[in-house]
């Protein structure tokens, strides 16, 4: 469940001016935290319920903060491929590009489904009974979800910073940190869960109290996160990072270059229609053509 915290300059999280696009952003961080507020919920009606249905509950809830994960972690990488207009050679110039921008959302997409299957799978087995299959896989997939998250949180830590100042990096920092050590605790969660001998059907005790406090974590940092964004969007003269080697040359020169190409193409549309139009076949007035000339003749 890490999110994505860039100090890049160029990202796009919507359409239109740039107050909207800044509205977009916002509402990002917003659902981050929602989501993360429903997750430690979804845990805490766990610990709590005495009930088959109550904890049926938490994990409904637990599985809607995934789903409204999963679309953050797409939006901001929707966000990032737009910023570059989806020029994906960039990475070629700048290697951050694709080891954070673009590799952590796309990592932490495929860590939620996983997590999301293997939720999904338990909820089934309280719903329908017990399966050694399910269970199987169920286990397996709360193991190899949080390893994703590993891998995506490490990747958003290692960024560099040229020009942004030690404001902006310990705002980042504020996010990355408690990511890092939330998606560790669920990664300590599904390996304890895996080796609990009195698991059957439900989950076991230590991986509901371990993923409640990395869901704390987490609510830690999509707090922060939305402090930085706000930080951000308001402080004047906050220096964020551009495309570094010559990536942000060829980006501008593409986008200077794309009006002219477009404006050719037009021209050459509207001269093969003009073409069309003159040489455009009129055989009615050929036909009246050749009777007057004959009955001159």
């Amino acid at each position: 469940m890490v999110k994505l915290a860039s100090a890049r300059e160029s990202r796009t999280y919507g359409p239109g001016s740039r107050l909207a696009r800044t509205r977009w952003e916002y509402i990002n961080a917003g659902l981050y935290l929602f989501a993360t507020a429903l997750l430690v919920g979804g845990f805490g009606t766990q610990i709590s319920s005495v009930s088959s249905s109550g904890a049926n509950s938490g994990l409904v809830a637990v599985l809607v903060a995934l789903a409204l994960l999963l679309a953050v972690n797409a939006h901001d990488l929707v966000a990032h491929l737009a910023a570059v207009d989806y020029c994906l050679s960039l990475v070629e110039f700048d290697v951050q590009l694709a080891l954070v921008e673009f590799a952590v959302p796309l990592v932490n997409i495929v860590g939620v489904i996983l997590t999301f299957v293997g939720i999904l799978f338990f909820l089934i087995q309280m719903e329908k009974g017990y399966s050694y299959r399910l269970e199987k896989h169920a286990l397996n997939t709360l193991i190899a979800g949080p390893i994703f998250w590993v891998i995506g949180s490490i990747h958003n830590v290692c960024q560099i910073y040229e020009r942004a100042d030690g404001h902006v990096q310990l705002l980042q920092n504020s996010v990355q940190v408690p990511l890092v050590m939330g998606s560790l605790l669920f990664l300590v969660a599904g390996i304890v869960n895996k080796h609990d001998d009195a698991l059957h059907m439900l989950l076991g005790r230590s991986w509901v109290w371990l993923c409640l406090s990395g869901s704390s974590l987490f609510l830690v940092g999509g707090l922060m996160n939305a402090v930085r964004v706000f930080k951000i969007q308001r402080t004047e003269g906050l220096r964020l990072e551009k495309l570094r080697g010559s990536a942000y040359e060829r980006l501008a020169k593409g986008r200077e270059e794309l009006p002219l190409t477009l404006e050719s193409n037009k021209k050459c549309r509207k001269q093969q229609e003009e073409g069309t139009a003159v040489s455009a076949p009129t055989p009615y007035k050929d036909a009246l053509l050749g009777s007057l000339t004959r009955s001159i003749v």
